[in-house]
């Protein structure tokens, strides 16, 4: 009987013990608790090798790739083209554009948002001087790699030096005439901002 009535005294304090934790809130729970998502690990930073002289005929440039949401400046070695007009030189930005991250550029968070496909020609018959007709309407372009584009162009001789880039798309259709974009502290903070900011360059300006 002492045994029995000994039991039934552990098993009451455990149930008192039980709803004290419960009414301390501790209780377990099913339901997932949103912290939020994790820190991005992104140095945005790409780490220096050992420094090597350029190949003979190479140039080293800035392209603007994505990290954290914005565009930042990484530094390429390149091959320019002899004669260095507006659409080579444009051809050799976007290479490297559609050209994904080196390892280096990939541990420090760099991506790109340029497809693949996307090709760039000089201007046709009756286009402002310095339009670059892509194989896609500008604005067909995802909005960060539309911005990727013009500020990379911008200031080079891909843009004959201008700070604005004429771009066209690949038919005579209105959506496809050229229009000009511009790249500032905005585009680069907010590169979706760049998508629909050109205005359409004039007929008279043509």
């Amino acid at each position: 009987m002492r045994i029995a009535r000994r039991a039934v005294v552990v098993a009451a304090g455990l149930l008192v013990l039980s709803g004290t934790a419960a009414g301390c809130g501790i209780r377990g729970t099913a339901v997932p608790v949103d912290a939020g998502s994790a820190p991005s690990r992104a140095t945005c930073v790409v780490r220096q090798g050992a420094q090597t002289a350029p190949p003979e005929g190479s140039v080293s440039l800035s392209v603007q790739l994505l990290c954290a949401s914005q565009l930042l400046p990484v530094t390429r070695t390149v091959a320019l083209p002899g004669d260095e007009d507006p659409a080579g030189a444009a051809r050799v930005l976007l290479d490297e554009l559609k050209r994904q991250p080196s390892p280096l550029e990939d541990d420090a968070g760099f991506s790109t948002d340029v497809p693949q496909r996307l090709s760039v020609s000089g201007p046709r018959p009756g286009d402002p001087a310095g339009t670059l007709r892509l194989s896609v309407t500008p604005d067909e372009l995802p909005a960060p790699g539309l911005a990727q584009v013009v500020c990379t162009f911008a200031g080079t001789a891909a843009a004959g030096g201008r700070s604005t880039v004429v771009l066209a798309g690949p038919g005579d259709e209105r959506p496809d005439r050229p229009r000009s974009y511009g790249c500032g502290d905005e585009a680069r903070a907010r590169p979706e901002s760049v998508r629909g900011s050109g205005t359409t360059v004039s007929d008279n300006a043509r």
